[in-house]
């Protein structure tokens, strides 16, 4: 998923309410982060043993705060942590990864993680040789698919095709909404349902335009930049950026160029760039105009829009004036996934932690604490989970959203979760050809020459020619 960090973290990480009890299964204080943007990483602190530390690969500090967890609850677990926290940030996780893994020895991670961006490549693609089979953890796959009714598309996207073995599973189930203000919608419709909302937005983008120009009529745009549509474009479309060994574009994405060039040309945007300060900024409405709203999954919801609202509380900022409703049209954003390397020498210990966060459906599993907030207490964040049986038993309300239940919208939003439009360089050729497309709406550029463009990068970048 896309919270990154701004620097480059190496580091054990703290479990030091087990300290006195357990020390053999406990992980050493973390170093603080530098204040700068340093590439140089604090030490980790020194294993008591080894053979008893399990080392995670990843883009974030969600998993290990995972793997903490699940020492705190097993004291007799008997494995320390060490994580290296490598952001996705100018694309330099990926290729610490593929070092990581080809270098092999008593360093290489146990455990790593990738995101829908890139999962490919280390679940079917170039680097998912290093992968280990679920089944050869110990992990009885087929059965604890069914029991834990395992959305279909994270079992795709981590099956590896050359020998039919699952070598990742998700714990997020990502499809995705309309995030909406619901004081926007009511100073222009007269109502705030998010049903009457999803039929002014949609289905089809011909209507989602129509509430453009009546959002635009009382001074709002309808979202922030056009990254937003661009992830129901992406993750809409029939075909990936890959067919037979060559570039191809989908007539969905091509479309996209038109799409971006309405909202510049209608004013419906206040053209900003995701995860850039004036799109956090929008979240608290206090851009050039006031924005509509966001296209994304509840982990937008739970990890970037509350926190970036201006408050903490409904009334404090826009806490509390969002709804979520059907989107114009179906689609998933991110999602993380979980691997083993085949060459740790500590798969029995990996298997637990693996079953623990991706397929244990009891209240003391990850899953059920995940939905339902619970993972560090009572009143935690919620988010929908890959386990339709964690899901059944789960409750969505949030103050953010005003108490609704976003588990009514999200849950049969992941029926439009596929993996078939994936490929291993999506990352790379989604910043090429959203950078085109950014040059076509400026006027640098025609369509055509966005296109021409944006071929000619990726044949520079990757080698890959064009149909």
């Amino acid at each position: 998923m896309k919270k990154t960090f701004a620097i480059i973290l190496s580091l054990v990480l703290a479990l030091a309410s087990l300290a006195a009890c357990a020390p053999a299964a406990t992980v050493a204080p973390a170093a603080d982060a530098p204040a700068t943007g340093s590439a140089e990483a604090p030490a980790a602190a020194p294993a008591a043993d080894g053979d008893k530390v399990i080392n995670i690969m990843t883009f974030t500090d969600e998993v290990p705060k995972m793997l903490e967890k699940y020492i705190e609850m097993h004291p007799d677990f008997g494995y320390t942590i060490n994580a290296t926290i490598i952001a996705t940030t100018d694309g330099l996780y990926q290729p610490a990864l593929d070092q990581a893994l080809a270098g092999g020895g008593k360093d290489a991670p146990d455990m790593y993680c990738a995101e829908s961006a890139f999962v490919l490549k280390y679940t079917q693609g170039d680097m998912s040789s290093y992968a280990a089979a679920y089944a050869d953890l110990g992990i009885d796959v087929a059965s604890a698919l069914a029991a834990a009714d395992i959305a279909q598309y994270t079992v795709d996207i981590g099956t590896r095709p050359s020998d039919g073995a699952l070598v990742g599973l998700g714990y997020q189930a990502t499809g995705s909404a309309f995030i909406y203000r619901r004081s926007l919608a009511i100073d222009t419709w007269g109502t705030d349902d998010p049903a009457f909302v999803a039929s002014k937005i949609g289905p089809g983008w011909d209507k989602f335009f129509e509430a453009a120009a009546e959002l635009k009529a009382k001074g709002y745009g309808i979202v922030s930049g056009d990254g937003d549509p661009w992830h129901a474009v992406e993750n809409s479309s029939e075909k990936g950026w890959i067919v037979d060994g060559k570039l191809y574009i989908d007539p969905a994405r091509e479309a996209f160029l038109d799409l971006s060039m309405k909202l510049k040309e209608g004013g419906y945007y206040n053209d900003t760039r995701d995860w850039n300060d004036a799109w956090f900024a929008d979240f608290q409405g206090i851009g050039a105009q006031p924005i509509f709203g966001y296209f994304g999954p509840a982990w937008l919801i739970n990890y970037v829009m509350a926190g970036n609202s201006g408050g903490s509380a409904p009334g404090e900022g826009t806490y509390g004036d969002w709804a979520v409703c059907e989107p114009p049209i179906g689609f998933f954003w991110g999602g993380t996934w979980v691997l083993a390397n085949k060459d740790s020498a500590k798969k029995e210990a990996v298997a637990k932690l693996i079953e623990w966060i991706t397929l244990d459906t009891s209240e003391d599993g990850l899953q059920y604490m995940w939905a339902n907030g619970t993972l560090n207490g009572e009143g935690g964040t919620k988010d929908t989970v890959a386990s339709g049986v964690v899901m059944a038993k789960s409750n969505g309300e949030l103050a953010f959203l005003g108490g609704q239940n976003m588990f009514d919208v999200f849950v049969p939003a992941n029926q439009f979760a596929n993996g078939k439009n994936l490929t291993q360089y999506d990352e790379t050729i989604n910043n090429l050809w959203r950078d085109q497309v950014r040059q076509y709406t400026a006027g640098n550029v025609t369509r055509e020459g966005a296109i021409e463009a944006f071929k000619q990068a990726v044949v520079d970048t990757l080698g890959i020619e064009a149909n």
